[in-house]
Protein backbone atom coordinates (compact mmCIF):
# COMPACT_ATOMS: atom_id res chain seq x y z
CA UNK A 1 0.00 0.00 0.00
CA UNK A 2 1.58 3.34 -0.67
CA UNK A 3 1.98 6.25 1.16
CA UNK A 4 -1.29 8.00 0.47
CA UNK A 5 -3.10 5.05 0.94
CA UNK A 6 -2.14 4.26 4.40
CA UNK A 7 -2.95 7.66 5.43
CA UNK A 8 -6.61 7.00 3.51
CA UNK A 9 -6.76 4.17 6.14
CA UNK A 10 -5.73 6.46 8.95
CA UNK A 11 -8.24 8.75 8.06
CA UNK A 12 -11.00 6.02 8.24
CA UNK A 13 -10.21 4.42 11.36
CA UNK A 14 -10.54 7.61 12.38
CA UNK A 15 -13.68 8.30 11.57
CA UNK A 16 -15.01 4.92 12.85
CA UNK A 17 -13.36 5.88 16.35
CA UNK A 18 -16.14 7.86 17.17
CA UNK A 19 -18.56 4.61 18.36
CA UNK A 20 -15.75 2.28 18.98
CA UNK A 21 -14.93 1.36 22.19
CA UNK A 22 -11.60 -0.51 23.52
CA UNK A 23 -12.34 -3.67 26.31
CA UNK A 24 -10.18 -3.86 29.20
CA UNK A 25 -11.10 -7.65 31.32
CA UNK A 26 -9.36 -8.02 34.69
CA UNK A 27 -9.34 -11.09 36.57
CA UNK A 28 -8.47 -11.51 40.72
CA UNK A 29 -5.69 -13.67 41.17
CA UNK A 30 -6.51 -17.45 43.22
CA UNK A 31 -4.60 -19.06 45.35
CA UNK A 32 -6.07 -22.31 43.63
CA UNK A 33 -8.29 -21.95 40.90
CA UNK A 34 -9.61 -25.35 40.65
CA UNK A 35 -12.06 -24.42 43.89
CA UNK A 36 -12.59 -21.14 43.18
CA UNK A 37 -15.84 -20.35 40.81
CA UNK A 38 -15.17 -18.70 37.30
CA UNK A 39 -14.55 -15.16 37.31
CA UNK A 40 -17.18 -13.12 35.48
CA UNK A 41 -14.58 -10.45 33.68
CA UNK A 42 -15.36 -6.99 34.50
CA UNK A 43 -15.87 -4.72 31.18
CA UNK A 44 -15.15 -1.65 31.27
CA UNK A 45 -16.09 0.95 27.59
CA UNK A 46 -14.11 3.80 26.83
CA UNK A 47 -14.59 5.98 23.92
CA UNK A 48 -11.54 7.38 21.96
CA UNK A 49 -11.63 10.75 21.00
CA UNK A 50 -11.75 11.74 16.99
CA UNK A 51 -8.64 13.64 17.27
CA UNK A 52 -6.39 11.12 19.03
CA UNK A 53 -4.66 10.39 15.92
CA UNK A 54 -3.91 13.46 14.31
CA UNK A 55 -3.39 13.40 10.69
CA UNK A 56 0.26 14.01 9.95
CA UNK A 57 1.30 17.49 7.98
CA UNK A 58 4.42 15.62 5.63
CA UNK A 59 6.37 12.26 5.72
CA UNK A 60 9.54 11.17 4.58
CA UNK A 61 10.88 8.95 1.84
CA UNK A 62 14.37 7.78 1.28
CA UNK A 63 15.54 6.39 -2.27
CA UNK A 64 18.21 5.22 -4.58
CA UNK A 65 19.36 7.13 -7.83
CA UNK A 66 19.54 3.94 -10.08
CA UNK A 67 21.54 3.95 -13.39
CA UNK A 68 19.19 4.51 -16.26
CA UNK A 69 16.82 7.10 -13.70
CA UNK A 70 15.60 10.30 -15.55
CA UNK A 71 15.70 13.19 -12.73
CA UNK A 72 12.01 13.74 -13.34
CA UNK A 73 10.95 9.73 -12.43
CA UNK A 74 13.21 9.91 -9.62
CA UNK A 75 11.92 13.01 -7.85
CA UNK A 76 8.07 12.14 -8.42
CA UNK A 77 9.17 8.02 -7.05
CA UNK A 78 10.31 10.42 -4.08
CA UNK A 79 6.40 11.54 -3.70
CA UNK A 80 6.94 14.93 -5.10
CA UNK A 81 3.77 16.46 -7.49
CA UNK A 82 3.08 18.77 -10.20
CA UNK A 83 4.93 21.89 -11.20
CA UNK A 84 7.43 21.10 -8.27
CA UNK A 85 9.24 18.07 -10.45
CA UNK A 86 10.52 20.47 -13.23
CA UNK A 87 11.52 22.90 -10.88
CA UNK A 88 13.70 20.37 -8.73
CA UNK A 89 14.66 18.93 -12.00
CA UNK A 90 16.63 22.38 -12.98
CA UNK A 91 18.25 22.76 -9.74
CA UNK A 92 22.23 21.75 -10.85
CA UNK A 93 22.91 20.00 -7.39
CA UNK A 94 20.14 17.35 -8.45
CA UNK A 95 21.52 17.14 -11.86
CA UNK A 96 24.64 15.73 -10.47
CA UNK A 97 23.57 12.83 -8.74
CA UNK A 98 25.09 9.64 -9.99
CA UNK A 99 23.41 5.96 -9.73
CA UNK A 100 23.78 4.88 -6.05
CA UNK A 101 23.28 8.07 -4.73
CA UNK A 102 20.62 7.41 -1.84
CA UNK A 103 18.39 10.48 -1.74
CA UNK A 104 16.06 11.33 1.76
CA UNK A 105 13.04 13.60 1.03
CA UNK A 106 10.69 15.18 3.48
CA UNK A 107 7.46 15.64 1.64
CA UNK A 108 4.19 17.35 2.60
CA UNK A 109 0.71 15.43 2.58
CA UNK A 110 0.17 17.71 -0.58
CA UNK A 111 3.02 16.24 -2.32
CA UNK A 112 5.11 19.47 -1.63
CA UNK A 113 9.10 19.13 -1.09
CA UNK A 114 10.16 20.63 2.30
CA UNK A 115 13.59 18.97 1.90
CA UNK A 116 15.60 16.90 0.49
CA UNK A 117 19.03 16.05 1.64
CA UNK A 118 21.86 13.54 0.05
CA UNK A 119 25.74 12.75 0.45
CA UNK A 120 27.87 14.21 -2.07
CA UNK A 121 31.72 14.08 -3.24
CA UNK A 122 34.19 14.56 -0.36
CA UNK A 123 32.07 13.58 2.38
CA UNK A 124 29.76 17.03 1.96
CA UNK A 125 26.20 16.75 2.62
CA UNK A 126 24.19 19.17 0.09
CA UNK A 127 20.72 19.78 1.47
CA UNK A 128 18.11 21.51 -0.48
CA UNK A 129 15.29 23.68 1.31
CA UNK A 130 12.29 24.90 -0.24
CA UNK A 131 11.35 28.83 0.89
CA UNK A 132 8.36 30.69 1.04
CA UNK A 133 9.01 32.70 -2.03
CA UNK A 134 8.93 29.24 -4.38
CA UNK A 135 12.85 29.14 -4.54
CA UNK A 136 14.96 26.76 -2.86
CA UNK A 137 17.88 27.20 -0.88
CA UNK A 138 21.05 24.98 -1.62
CA UNK A 139 23.75 23.99 1.16
CA UNK A 140 26.72 21.94 1.10
CA UNK A 141 28.40 21.41 4.62
CA UNK A 142 30.70 18.64 5.40
CA UNK A 143 28.68 15.90 6.77
CA UNK A 144 28.25 15.15 10.41
CA UNK A 145 28.58 11.34 10.20
CA UNK A 146 28.24 9.21 13.92
CA UNK A 147 30.44 6.48 13.55
CA UNK A 148 30.40 3.20 15.42
CA UNK A 149 32.71 0.14 16.28
CA UNK A 150 32.14 -3.04 14.28
CA UNK A 151 33.75 -5.97 15.13
CA UNK A 152 33.24 -9.44 12.60
CA UNK A 153 35.50 -12.75 12.39
CA UNK A 154 35.45 -14.73 9.13
CA UNK A 155 36.96 -18.28 7.76
CA UNK A 156 39.02 -18.75 4.89
CA UNK A 157 36.87 -21.30 2.17
CA UNK A 158 38.43 -20.07 -1.01
CA UNK A 159 39.12 -16.10 -0.78
CA UNK A 160 39.39 -13.28 1.11
CA UNK A 161 36.54 -11.16 -0.62
CA UNK A 162 34.31 -14.33 -0.40
CA UNK A 163 35.30 -14.77 3.41
CA UNK A 164 34.78 -10.88 4.09
CA UNK A 165 31.50 -11.23 2.25
CA UNK A 166 29.97 -13.91 3.95
CA UNK A 167 31.05 -12.05 7.65
CA UNK A 168 28.82 -9.34 5.78
CA UNK A 169 32.57 -7.07 6.08
CA UNK A 170 32.64 -3.94 3.53
CA UNK A 171 35.32 -4.54 0.32
CA UNK A 172 37.18 -1.90 1.92
CA UNK A 173 37.51 -3.12 4.78
CA UNK A 174 39.02 -6.56 2.97
CA UNK A 175 41.26 -4.19 1.06
CA UNK A 176 42.71 -2.79 4.09
CA UNK A 177 43.38 -6.16 5.30
CA UNK A 178 45.14 -7.35 2.57
CA UNK A 179 47.28 -3.85 2.75
CA UNK A 180 47.70 -4.49 6.68
CA UNK A 181 49.10 -7.73 6.53
CA UNK A 182 50.36 -7.81 2.91
CA UNK A 183 54.14 -7.52 4.43
CA UNK A 184 53.73 -11.20 6.47
CA UNK A 185 50.97 -12.90 4.22
CA UNK A 186 51.26 -13.17 0.36
CA UNK A 187 47.17 -13.36 -0.13
CA UNK A 188 47.88 -14.74 -3.79
CA UNK A 189 50.10 -17.89 -2.48
CA UNK A 190 49.92 -18.15 1.31
CA UNK A 191 46.21 -18.00 1.65
CA UNK A 192 44.98 -21.62 2.87
CA UNK A 193 41.53 -22.98 3.23
CA UNK A 194 40.51 -22.52 7.05
CA UNK A 195 42.94 -19.43 7.83
CA UNK A 196 41.05 -17.31 9.97
CA UNK A 197 40.67 -13.54 10.82
CA UNK A 198 38.85 -10.90 13.13
CA UNK A 199 38.74 -7.21 12.60
CA UNK A 200 37.80 -3.92 14.46
CA UNK A 201 36.77 -1.44 12.27
CA UNK A 202 34.99 1.93 11.87
CA UNK A 203 31.40 2.12 10.46
CA UNK A 204 30.37 5.37 9.68
CA UNK A 205 26.27 6.80 9.72
CA UNK A 206 24.45 9.50 8.31
CA UNK A 207 20.50 9.82 9.92
CA UNK A 208 20.90 6.38 11.33
CA UNK A 209 22.14 4.59 8.34
CA UNK A 210 25.37 3.33 7.63
CA UNK A 211 27.06 5.11 4.64
CA UNK A 212 30.43 3.58 4.34
CA UNK A 213 33.51 2.23 6.65
CA UNK A 214 36.47 3.77 8.24
CA UNK A 215 39.60 2.44 9.27
CA UNK A 216 40.35 -0.85 10.53
CA UNK A 217 41.14 -0.26 14.21
CA UNK A 218 42.85 -3.63 15.10
CA UNK A 219 42.85 -6.89 13.06
CA UNK A 220 44.35 -10.84 13.75
CA UNK A 221 44.68 -13.02 10.68
CA UNK A 222 45.86 -16.57 11.28
CA UNK A 223 47.68 -18.08 8.44
CA UNK A 224 48.75 -21.90 7.92
CA UNK A 225 48.63 -22.13 12.17
CA UNK A 226 50.80 -18.89 12.34
CA UNK A 227 49.33 -15.49 13.85
CA UNK A 228 49.70 -12.66 13.11
CA UNK A 229 48.07 -8.99 15.24
CA UNK A 230 47.90 -5.47 14.01
CA UNK A 231 46.99 -2.38 16.14
CA UNK A 232 46.42 0.82 14.12
CA UNK A 233 48.26 4.03 15.90
CA UNK A 234 49.39 6.80 14.69
CA UNK A 235 49.47 6.58 10.74
CA UNK A 236 50.16 3.47 10.97
CA UNK A 237 49.55 -0.17 12.11
CA UNK A 238 51.84 -2.38 14.86
CA UNK A 239 51.84 -5.48 16.64
CA UNK A 240 51.34 -5.29 20.33
CA UNK A 241 54.54 -5.37 20.91
CA UNK A 242 55.26 -2.22 19.19
CA UNK A 243 56.92 -3.74 16.40
CA UNK A 244 56.32 -2.04 12.78
CA UNK A 245 53.92 -4.42 10.55
CA UNK A 246 54.75 -2.40 7.64
CA UNK A 247 57.70 -3.86 5.81
CA UNK A 248 60.29 -1.81 3.51
CA UNK A 249 58.70 -3.31 0.64
CA UNK A 250 55.02 -5.01 0.04
CA UNK A 251 55.08 -8.90 -1.12
CA UNK A 252 53.41 -8.05 -4.12
CA UNK A 253 52.43 -5.30 -6.45
CA UNK A 254 49.12 -6.31 -6.77
CA UNK A 255 46.56 -6.59 -4.03
CA UNK A 256 45.08 -9.76 -5.29
CA UNK A 257 45.93 -11.94 -8.32
CA UNK A 258 47.27 -15.21 -9.31
CA UNK A 259 51.48 -15.79 -10.00
CA UNK A 260 51.35 -17.51 -13.61
CA UNK A 261 55.08 -18.07 -13.27
CA UNK A 262 57.63 -18.27 -10.46
CA UNK A 263 60.98 -17.16 -10.08
CA UNK A 264 63.96 -19.46 -11.36
CA UNK A 265 64.00 -21.85 -14.84
CA UNK A 266 61.35 -22.06 -16.92
CA UNK A 267 60.56 -22.66 -21.21
CA UNK A 268 60.03 -19.04 -22.60
CA UNK A 269 56.62 -19.24 -24.61
CA UNK A 270 58.46 -16.41 -27.60
CA UNK A 271 61.91 -17.61 -27.19
CA UNK A 272 61.00 -21.54 -27.12
CA UNK A 273 64.23 -22.26 -25.06
CA UNK A 274 64.74 -23.01 -21.82
CA UNK A 275 65.92 -19.27 -19.92
CA UNK A 276 66.09 -18.16 -16.09
CA UNK A 277 62.94 -16.41 -15.21
CA UNK A 278 64.22 -13.67 -12.92
CA UNK A 279 61.27 -11.99 -11.86
CA UNK A 280 57.57 -13.60 -11.27
CA UNK A 281 54.82 -13.16 -13.54
CA UNK A 282 51.29 -12.38 -12.34
CA UNK A 283 48.56 -13.13 -14.29
CA UNK A 284 45.31 -10.17 -14.50
CA UNK A 285 43.21 -8.38 -16.20
CA UNK A 286 44.32 -5.50 -18.52
CA UNK A 287 44.04 -2.44 -16.33
CA UNK A 288 44.74 -4.16 -13.31
CA UNK A 289 46.34 -1.16 -10.79
CA UNK A 290 49.90 -1.86 -10.26
CA UNK A 291 51.26 -0.12 -6.98
CA UNK A 292 55.01 0.74 -5.89
CA UNK A 293 55.99 -2.13 -3.29
CA UNK A 294 58.16 0.28 -1.67
CA UNK A 295 59.57 4.27 -1.16
CA UNK A 296 61.28 5.40 -4.00
CA UNK A 297 62.17 6.93 -6.81
CA UNK A 298 61.06 6.99 -10.47
CA UNK A 299 64.41 5.81 -12.72
CA UNK A 300 63.01 5.12 -15.94
CA UNK A 301 59.53 5.20 -17.03
CA UNK A 302 58.39 4.37 -20.74
CA UNK A 303 59.65 1.87 -23.41
CA UNK A 304 62.27 -0.85 -22.70
CA UNK A 305 62.45 -3.26 -25.65
CA UNK A 306 60.90 -6.63 -24.76
CA UNK A 307 59.65 -5.16 -20.97
CA UNK A 308 57.40 -3.29 -23.26
CA UNK A 309 55.93 -0.69 -21.34
CA UNK A 310 58.15 -0.50 -17.89
CA UNK A 311 58.52 1.26 -14.44
CA UNK A 312 62.03 0.63 -12.73
CA UNK A 313 61.98 2.19 -9.05
CA UNK A 314 64.98 2.88 -7.41
CA UNK A 315 64.84 2.34 -3.52
CA UNK A 316 66.93 2.49 -0.68
CA UNK A 317 70.44 1.43 -0.21
CA UNK A 318 70.77 -1.44 -2.89
CA UNK A 319 66.97 -2.33 -3.81
CA UNK A 320 65.49 -1.96 -6.96
CA UNK A 321 62.25 -3.15 -8.86
CA UNK A 322 60.44 -3.68 -12.59
CA UNK A 323 57.65 -3.37 -13.63
CA UNK A 324 56.82 -4.75 -16.94
CA UNK A 325 54.39 -5.14 -20.10
CA UNK A 326 52.36 -2.30 -18.78
CA UNK A 327 49.35 -1.23 -20.85
CA UNK A 328 49.69 2.34 -18.67
CA UNK A 329 52.03 4.09 -16.77
CA UNK A 330 50.88 6.48 -14.21
CA UNK A 331 54.29 8.53 -13.54
CA UNK A 332 57.49 10.77 -14.30
CA UNK A 333 61.08 9.78 -14.41
CA UNK A 334 62.59 11.12 -11.37
CA UNK A 335 59.30 11.38 -9.22
CA UNK A 336 59.35 10.30 -6.05
CA UNK A 337 56.98 7.74 -5.07
CA UNK A 338 55.28 6.03 -1.41
CA UNK A 339 54.66 2.48 -0.90
CA UNK A 340 50.97 1.58 -2.32
CA UNK A 341 51.25 4.02 -4.85
CA UNK A 342 49.57 3.45 -8.29
CA UNK A 343 52.42 3.78 -10.73
CA UNK A 344 50.98 1.59 -13.65
CA UNK A 345 48.50 -0.63 -14.97
CA UNK A 346 48.60 -4.51 -16.02
CA UNK A 347 48.92 -4.82 -19.72
CA UNK A 348 50.21 -6.97 -22.76
CA UNK A 349 53.10 -4.65 -24.22
CA UNK A 350 56.42 -6.03 -25.66
CA UNK A 351 57.19 -9.97 -25.39
CA UNK A 352 53.96 -10.42 -23.55
CA UNK A 353 51.64 -13.64 -25.16
CA UNK A 354 48.67 -12.34 -23.03
CA UNK A 355 47.98 -9.81 -19.93
CA UNK A 356 50.30 -9.91 -17.13
CA UNK A 357 52.93 -8.14 -14.70
CA UNK A 358 56.25 -9.38 -14.60
CA UNK A 359 57.77 -7.99 -11.60
CA UNK A 360 61.43 -8.16 -10.63
CA UNK A 361 62.94 -7.54 -7.15
CA UNK A 362 66.90 -6.62 -7.14
CA UNK A 363 69.61 -6.15 -4.52
CA UNK A 364 72.57 -4.74 -6.07
CA UNK A 365 71.99 -5.49 -9.67
CA UNK A 366 70.70 -8.91 -9.40
CA UNK A 367 67.60 -10.52 -9.06
CA UNK A 368 66.17 -12.40 -6.54
CA UNK A 369 62.96 -14.00 -5.31
CA UNK A 370 60.84 -11.73 -2.79
CA UNK A 371 59.26 -14.67 -2.10
CA UNK A 372 62.09 -16.22 -0.60
CA UNK A 373 63.96 -13.30 1.34
CA UNK A 374 63.54 -11.62 4.32
CA UNK A 375 62.38 -8.04 3.70
CA UNK A 376 63.34 -5.24 6.31
CA UNK A 377 60.52 -3.75 8.54
CA UNK A 378 60.10 -0.21 8.97
CA UNK A 379 60.81 1.27 12.50
CA UNK A 380 58.84 0.33 15.45
CA UNK A 381 57.43 2.84 17.49
CA UNK A 382 59.28 4.95 19.34
CA UNK A 383 60.50 4.35 23.27
CA UNK A 384 59.82 7.34 24.49
CA UNK A 385 56.20 6.65 22.99
CA UNK A 386 55.86 3.05 23.93
CA UNK A 387 53.52 3.56 27.49
CA UNK A 388 51.00 5.48 25.37
CA UNK A 389 51.36 3.23 22.79
CA UNK A 390 50.49 0.44 25.02
CA UNK A 391 48.19 1.98 26.68
CA UNK A 392 45.91 2.31 23.29
CA UNK A 393 46.59 -1.26 22.39
CA UNK A 394 45.25 -2.68 25.49
CA UNK A 395 41.79 -2.32 24.65
CA UNK A 396 41.67 -3.46 21.19
CA UNK A 397 43.80 -6.36 22.22
CA UNK A 398 41.33 -7.71 24.60
CA UNK A 399 38.34 -7.42 21.85
CA UNK A 400 40.69 -9.28 19.31
CA UNK A 401 40.66 -11.99 22.38
CA UNK A 402 36.92 -12.32 21.79
CA UNK A 403 36.55 -12.26 18.61
CA UNK A 404 39.05 -14.79 18.41
CA UNK A 405 37.61 -17.18 21.05
CA UNK A 406 34.15 -16.68 19.37
CA UNK A 407 35.82 -17.59 16.15
CA UNK A 408 37.26 -20.92 17.40
CA UNK A 409 34.21 -21.72 18.78
CA UNK A 410 32.33 -21.25 15.52
CA UNK A 411 35.08 -23.45 14.05
CA UNK A 412 35.16 -26.38 16.34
Amino acid sequence: MGKFGRLGGIAAIVGFAATAVVAFATIAPSRDARHEPAKTPLIESLAIRPDAVPEPKSYVREDVYQRGDTLPAFIERLGIEGPHIAKLAKLRALQQLRPGTHVRAEVSTDGEPIALSFLGGRDSLIKIVAEANGYYRVTDDRAQFQTQIEMKSGLIRSSLFAATDDANIPDSIAMQLGDVFSGDIDFHRDLRKGDRFSVIYELHYLNGRPVRAGRVLAAEFTNNGKTFRAVHYGNGYYAPDGKNLRKAFMRSPLEFSRVSSGFGMRRHPIAQAWKKHEGIDYAAPTGTRVRAVGDGVVEHAGPKGGYGNVVILRHHGQYATVYAHLSRVAVRKGARVAQNDTIGAVGQTGWATGPHLHYEFRVAGQARNPFSIAMPSANPVAQQDLPAFRNHAAALVERLDLLANVTVAQVQ
